[in-house]
C-alpha cells in the first residue's frame, strides 16, 4: 500500500541523557492527537553505516510512520537524527513537513545523568553525547529546517514533557 494521505513528522532528537526516552514515555502515556514511537526498538548493527548517515535505518522509519500516520494521526519519532539525515530519504515525500525538536542540556548536567541516573561508564560514549550535546547547542538554527531546541537541565521529566506538547500541539493547530 502507498501511503496517500501526507501528515507531517515530528522527530524528537538529542544526545544520550538528555531525557528523551523519559519524555517520550510521558508523551506517549498521555497524548492521543499523535502516535508516539521509540526509533530505538528497531536498531540492528546492520544499520551501523555512518558512510551513507544511516540512510536504511531512516528510510525504514520514515516508512513506517507514513505508514502509521494512515490512521489519521501524525507520529512523533523520538531517537537521535538531524535534518540532513531525513530530508533527503525517498520516504521524505510522503509528509507534508518535518519538524525537528531537540532535548539538550549543560555539559556538565549531561555527564553527571550518564554516569549516575544510567550508570554509564563507557568514557567514549559520555563524549560521544557531550559533543553531540554541544553540536545541537551550537547548530540547531543553521540546519534546514531548523531545529527547536529544549533545555531540560533544569526542568522536570513532567515539564519538559509539558513543553514538547505544547511545541507539537502548537504546530498541529497551525497546519
Amino acid at each position: 500500500m502507498e501511503p496517500n494521505k501526507k501528515l507531517p513528522l515530528f522527530i524528537v532528537s538529542g544526545a544520550s541523557g538528555v531525557g528523551k526516552t523519559t519524555m517520550c514515555e510521558i508523551l506517549f502515556r498521555r497524548e492521543t492527537k499523535y502516535i508516539v514511537m521509540e526509533s530505538d526498538i528497531l536498531w540492528k548493527e546492520e544499520f551501523n553505516t555512518p558512510e551513507d548517515n544511516y540512510r536504511r535505518f531512516r528510510e525504514l522509519w520514515m516508512t513506517m510512520c507514513a505508514n502509521i500516520s494512515q490512521s489519521g494521526l501524525p507520529v512523533v519519532l523520538c531517537g537521535c537524527g538531524i535534518p540532513e539525515q531525513f530530508e533527503v530519504c525517498e520516504a521524505r515525500k510522503y509528509f507534508t513537513d518535518l519538524h525537528y525538536l531537540a532535548l539538550v542540556c549543560d555539559t556538565e548536567a549531561l555527564k553527571t545523568r550518564m554516569r549516575k541516573g544510567r550508570g554509564i561508564a563507557d568514557e567514549g560514549w559520555i563524549q560521544s553525547s557531550v559533543s553531540f550535546n554541544e553540536w545541537l547547542q551550537k547548530n540547531a538554527q543553521n540546519t534546514s529546517p531548523a531545529i527547536t531546541l529544549i533545555n531540560t537541565t533544569n526542568l522536570t521529566p513532567e515539564e519538559t514533557a509539558g513543553k514538547a506538547e505544547e511545541w507539537i500541539t502548537g504546530i498541529l493547530t497551525n497546519e
